[in-house]
């Protein structure tokens, strides 16, 4: 096999991990009181909870990274996929450490 074969495996390989990523997210997170849920599902759909009120939402996965755009939000917010597996907001945001159910 010669060098020049090896990134195109390399890069489909790198493909199908970040593929792989959005199976292994999908689930339900919430915080320790159970006051914030979040439901990322098989599709790229989702729902979100806080405080009673709830909102329909898609998401992305990108890397260790989760895109969430709710209903009635401006913009994305950006979670962090923790190494244990928890979600986590942006530093200096209301949202606590979320973890699988």
């Amino acid at each position: 096999m010669n060098a020049g074969a090896r990134p195109p495996l390399v890069a489909l390989l790198a493909v199908l991990g970040l593929v792989g990523c959005g199976s292994r997210i999908q689930g339900t997170y919430t915080d320790s009181t159970g006051g914030v849920v979040l439901d990322l599902k098989s599709s790229d759909s989702a729902s979100f909870a806080f405080s009673g009120q709830s909102a329909a939402c898609t998401y992305q996965p990108a890397g260790n990274h989760i895109n969430l755009k709710c209903d009635g939000q401006a913009g994305s917010l950006v979670l962090t996929v923790q190494a244990d597996g928890s979600l986590t907001g942006p530093p200096g945001t209301y949202l606590p450490p979320l973890r699988k159910k």
